[in-house]
C-alpha cells in the first residue's frame, strides 16, 4: 500500500538544483519511508509503501519503487538507504540484517541499480540517525557525538572529529553488543550480557514482568493499561504509567536509565564525546529515563572530577532522523 505526502512548497522546490537535493529511504519493520531532503534538512516530500514480509528481492523492488516515485517530482542523483544491520565498508552491502529475511550478504546498491538504474549508498540506521542529529538536531555543531537509540534493541553510532565512525569493515560502534555483565542475559547475537539486554525496550519489559511476578499487587495500574495480563504488557504501558506517577513504572524506568548511564560512562572514556544523544521509542519517557542515566554516568565515571563528562540529551528529529541522515550522507 503506497502513501504520498507532497508539501505545499514542493512545486517551487522542484526548481532547486539537483545537487541541493537528496533522497533518503528508511527501512522499517512495517514501512519503507522515502523522502526528498534539502540542504537545510527539511523534508520536501515523502512517499511510503508497506515493508514486504518476505524481504529479499521483494524489498529491493519496493525500495526502488519508492525512489522512482520521488524522482518523478524531484530530480537528484543523491540517494541514501538507511537500514538496521551490519553494513559493509563499501556502503553497498548488507553483511547481516537480523530483522529482514534474505538480506544477509546482499549488495543492496547493486540490486537497486539492476532494478531501476539508480546509484545509491547504504548506511546503518543508527549511523544515519546520528548524522542527522549532529547536522540538524540535538548535536548540531558538535564534532564528537555519541548516539544511542533505545528501542526494541539498543543501537549505537559515533561521530568522531566530524565523521561517522565506521571502522575497518563498516561495522564499528555497535554499542548494543558490548558486554556489560559476564554470563548475563542471553542476547539475540548469541552471547550473554550485552548492553542492550539491560538498557533497551525489551529489557524494560522483561524487568517489569519480573517485578510484577514478585509483587502482583503493585502492578494493578500498570497492567490496566494493557489487557490486564503480564503477557500483554508492552514498553509504552510502562512509560505511560510512569509519566502518570505510577511508582512501579517509575522504578523500572529508573533502573533502565541507570544501566544506560553505566554504559555511557564507559563510552565516554572510549570516545570522549561532547554530547550523547538518546533516541528511539523509549525516549518518550524523557527525564524519567535521562536523569537516572546522568546520575549513573557520574557515579561510574573514572577519574571523577577530573575527566570531562558529556551532556546527555534527548534526540530532536524523532522517526525522521534515519531518512534525513541517509539523504545527507549520500552527498558525502
Amino acid at each position: 500500500m503506497a502513501n504520498s505526502d507532497l508539501a505545499s512548497s514542493d512545486l517551487a522546490s522542484s526548481d532547486l538544483a539537483s545537487s541541493d537535493l537528496a533522497i533518503g529511504v528508511d527501512i522499517g519493520g512495517t514501512k519503507v519511508l522515502g523522502g526528498v531532503v534539502d540542504t537545510n534538512g527539511s523534508i520536501l516530500r515523502t512517499f511510503r509503501e508497506d515493508t514486504p514480509r518476505e524481504g529479499g528481492d521483494a524489498l529491493n523492488r519496493v525500495i526502488a519503487s519508492v525512489v522512482a516515485e520521488l524522482l518523478t517530482t524531484h530530480k537528484t542523483e543523491n540517494i541514501g538507504i538507511s537500514a538496521a544491520g551490519l553494513v559493509s565498508s563499501d556502503r553497498q552491502t548488507m553483511l547481516g540484517a537480523p530483522n529482514i529475511k534474505d538480506w544477509d550478504g546482499v549488495n543492496i546498491a547493486q540490486a537497486l541499480n539492476k532494478i531501476c538504474g539508480i546509484n545509491s549508498i547504504v548506511e546503518n540506521d543508527a549511523n544515519s540517525a546520528a548524522w542527522a542529529e549532529r547536522v540538524y538536531g540535538a548535536g548540531k555543531g558538535q564534532e564528537n557525538v555519541i548516539m544511542i537509540t533505545v528501542g526494541t534493541g539498543l543501537g549505537g553510532a559515533a561521530i568522531v572529529d566530524g565523521k561517522p565512525l565506521r571502522g575497518a569493515n563498516g561495522t564499528g560502534a555497535e554499542f548494543g553488543h558490548m558486554r556489560v555483565v559476564p554470563d548475563g542475559e542471553l542476547c539475540g547475537c548469541g552471547i550473554r550480557g550485552c548492553y542492550e539486554q539491560y538498557a533497551s525496550g525489551t529489557a524494560l519489559v522483561r524487568q517489569a514482568k519480573a517485578a510484577i511476578a514478585r509483587n502482583p499487587d503493585s502492578a494493578k495500574d500498570l497492567l490496566a493499561r494493557g489487557d490486564g495480563t503480564i503477557a500483554g504488557l508492552v514498553g509504552s504501558h510502562i512509560t505511560d504509567a510512569a509519566r502518570a506517577g505510577d511508582r512501579l513504572g517509575i522504578a523500572i524506568l529508573q533502573n533502565s536509565g541507570d544501566w544506560l548511564g553505566q554504559g555511557i560512562a564507559t563510552l565516554a572514556m572510549l570516545f570522549d564525546p561532547s554530547i550523547v544523544v538518546i533516541g528511539g521509542g523509549v525516549i518518550d519517557a524523557g527525564e524519567l529515563l535521562l536523569e537516572p542515566a546522568r546520575r549513573a554516568m557520574m557515579r561510574e565515571m573514572p577519574f571523577v572530577g577530573k575527566h570531562p563528562v558529556p551532556e546527555i540529551v534527548a534526540a530532536k528529529l524523532g522517526n525522521e532522523a534515519g531518512l534525513v541522515g541517509a539523504a545527507d550522507l549520500s552527498r558525502n
